[in-house]
C-alpha cells in the first residue's frame, strides 16, 4: 500500500496539579479554543474539549504524523504557558504530570462527544476521582490511586 490511511479517535484526560479547581468558568472557552488550535497546528483534529475547575478533556483525531505522547505534552506544554499570559491569577499554573488516554470506538463517539459537553452536569453527579476509576475499569487498565493522583 503507498498510501498511509489512519482515524484514531482518541479521549485524553488531565487534570490541574494537585488537583486545584484553578480554572475559572469565563475562561473555560477561550481555554478550550486555544487547546483546538494546538490540536489543529500539529495535524490533529479537535472534536469535542469540555471540563471543570480542575481537569480538562479532549476528544480528537490523532495525526498519522505525531504520536500520541508528543500530541498530549504539546496540548499541556502550550496550554499551561498559554493561560498564564490571560490573568495573573494563572501565573503558578500547570497540569499534572501524567494523563489518561483512551481509543474511542465510532459507534460511541456521539455518546463521548456528549459527556465531554456535558462535565458540569456530569460532575453533579461523580467525583472525579470517582469517574477516573470508572475509566480504569472500563478500560481494564491497573492504576495505583495513590501515585495517578501525586504529583512531582
Amino acid at each position: 500500500m503507498t498510501q498511509s490511511l489512519t482515524k484514531n479517535y482518541i479521549h485524553v484526560v488531565f487534570h490541574t496539579k494537585y488537583n486545584q479547581p484553578l480554572i475559572k468558568k469565563q475562561d473555560c472557552d477561550l481555554l478550550y479554543a486555544y487547546i483546538g488550535s494546538v490540536l489543529k497546528e500539529n495535524g490533529c483534529t479537535p472534536i469535542a474539549i469540555g471540563g471543570v475547575a480542575d481537569h480538562v478533556h479532549v476528544l480528537f483525531i490523532l495525526s498519522k504524523n505525531i504520536a500520541l505522547s508528543r500530541a498530549v505534552e504539546l496540548l499541556k506544554k502550550h496550554s499551561s504557558r498559554w493561560i498564564k499570559t490571560i490573568n495573573i491569577s494563572y501565573e503558578h499554573f500547570s497540569w499534572q504530570g501524567g494523563y489518561g488516554a483512551f481509543s474511542v470506538s465510532p459507534s460511541v463517539l456521539e455518546k463521548t462527544k456528549k459527556y465531554i459537553l456535558n462535565q458540569e452536569t456530569h460532575h453533579d453527579i461523580i467525583s472525579f476521582k470517582e469517574e477516573v476509576a470508572a475509566f480504569m475499569k472500563e478500560y481494564e487498565l491497573e492504576y495505583d490511586p495513590d501515585l495517578y493522583w501525586k504529583d512531582e
